[in-house]
C-alpha cells in the first residue's frame, strides 16, 4: 500500500535536493572547505530541507491512510520540528552549543513523551528490567547520543544518505509485522534514496545539519519504537547502525583522553582518516557501504537465532572493529614510513 508513498517521498527528495544544488536555488548555503574538510570546492548544504520536506510529505500521507499511526507520528514531529529549525540556523549563522544542545535534548524528550522509553533491556541470553528513572535518563542520553552522531559522521560524500537507506530498510524488515512502523522507515529509506542520487560521489550537494541531526532522531525514534512494541531487540538495532555508533563513540573517547575539543570539527573519525590516506571518497563510502550491509545482514539473520548464536554474534562483531580500527592505525603507520625522508 505504501509503494506509492515511498515513489513520492523519493521523486521530492530527488527533485528538490536538485533544484536546490544547482544555480537556479534562492537558498545560497555554501559548505566552504577548510583544514579540517575533506571536500575542496563550496558545496550547497541544503539537502536535508529537501530530506525533511520529503518525510513529512510522506508521513502526512501515511497518517492520512493510517490513522492509527497518527499519535506516534505527531509526537515525532514535536521532536523533529524545533531540532529542524536549531539546525538550520546553526547552518547559516552557527549556534551556541548550550542552545543546540537543549533542543538536541528536547527531542529526545519527545520520544518518552511517545511512550517510547524501553522497559527492560534484553542482550542474548538475559533480560535487563529498566527502573523507570534509568529508562528515562537512557532514552534522554541516548536520543541526544544519536542526534549528534550522526552529525558527526555525515563528513563523507554518501556515507550518511547512504546509512540511512540501508539502516532504515533493515529496521522495516525487523518491523515488518507492524504497517506503521514499516511505513515510517521506508519513507526515511525513500527519501534518503532521494537526496543521495545527488550526494554520492562526486557530491553535488550536502545534508547539512538538518539532515543528518533529522536522521540520527528517526533512527533513535525507530530502534526505540520497534523495541517497545516487540518488533526486535534493542541490541540488534543497535548492531545495524554500529558502523557509525562505533567510530563516533570510539573517536569521541580518544579525543577526550587526549584533552581535546570533542565538539570541535577535525578529521580524525576512522572514514575520514581512511580517505586521507587516499582511499578518496568513492571507494571509502563503498567499503562502508560494505560494512553497513554486513552488519545489518547480520542483525537479520541472528534475531532468530539461540542465544548462543546472538551472543557469538556480537563477540565476532567486537573483534572484527576491533582488527578495522587496528588496521587504519597500521596503514597510517606505514604511510608515515614510506613518506618520511
Amino acid at each position: 500500500m505504501t509503494v506509492w508513498v515511498d515513489l513520492v517521498v523519493f521523486a521530492t527528495a530527488w527533485v528538490l535536493a536538485g533544484y536546490l544544488a544547482g544555480p537556479a536555488s534562492r537558498i545560497t548555503l555554501l559548505d566552504h572547505p577548510n583544514i579540517r574538510s575533506l571536500h575542496r570546492r563550496p558545496t550547497p548544504r541544503t539537502g536535508g530541507l529537501a530530506m525533511l520536506a520529503a518525510i513529512l510529505t510522506g508521513g502526512f500521507l501515511v497518517g492520512w491512510m493510517l490513522p492509527v499511526a497518527r499519535p506516534g507520528l505527531g509526537f515525532l514531529v514535536l521532536g523533529l520540528g524545533p531540532l529542524a529549525v536549531v539546525s538550520l540556523l546553526d547552518d547559516r549563522r552557527g549556534i551556541r552549543f548550550q542552545w543546540r544542545l537543549a533542543v538536541h535534548a528536547w527531542a529526545a524528550f519527545s520520544l518518552v513523551l511517545a511512550g517510547y522509553r524501553p522497559d527492560w533491556f534484553e542482550l542474548p541470553g538475559s533480560v535487563m528490567p529498566l527502573s523507570s528513572g534509568f529508562a528515562f535518563l537512557l532514552t534522554l542520553l541516548g536520543g541526544v547520543w544519536m542526534i549528534n552522531l550522526y552529525n558527526f559522521m555525515d563528513g563523507m560524500d554518501g556515507f550518511a544518505g547512504g546509512m540511512a537507506v540501508i539502516g532504515f530498510s533493515a529496521l522495516a524488515w525487523l518491523g515488518r509485522a507492524d504497517e506503521s512502523f514499516v511505513g515510517i522507515c521506508l519513507i526515511v529509506v525513500a527519501a534518503s534514496a532521494g537526496f543521495l542520487v545527488h550526494n554520492f560521489p562526486p557530491a553535488k550537494i550536502f545534508m547539512g545539519d538538518v539532515g543528518s541531526t533529522a536522521l540520527g532522531f528517526l533512527a533513535a525514534a525507530c530502534g526505540l519504537w520497534g523495541n517497545k512494541i516487540g518488533l526486535f531487540p534493542l541490541w540488534a538495532a543497535l548492531l545495524i547502525f554500529s558502523p557509525f555508533i562505533v567510530d563516533a563513540t570510539v573517536t569521541l573517547l580518544r579525543r577526550s583522553l587526549r584533552g581535546e575539543n570533542v565538539w570541535e570539527a577535525h578529521r580524525t573519525h576512522y572514514y575520514q582518516r581512511l580517505v586521507l590516506l587516499g582511499w578518496g571518497h568513492r571507494r571509502t563510502v563503498l567499503a562502508e557501504y560494505g560494512l553497513m550491509l554486513a552488519c545489518a545482514g547480520s542483525a537479520v539473520w541472528a534475531v532468530d537465532w539461540s542465544p548462543a548464536g546472538q551472543l557469538g554474534l556480537l563477540i565476532g562483531w567486537a573483534c572484527v572493529y576491533v582488527s578495522l580500527m587496528w588496521g587504519v592505525g597500521r596503514l597510517e603507520r606505514w604511510r608515515a614510513r614510506v613518506l618520511a625522508p
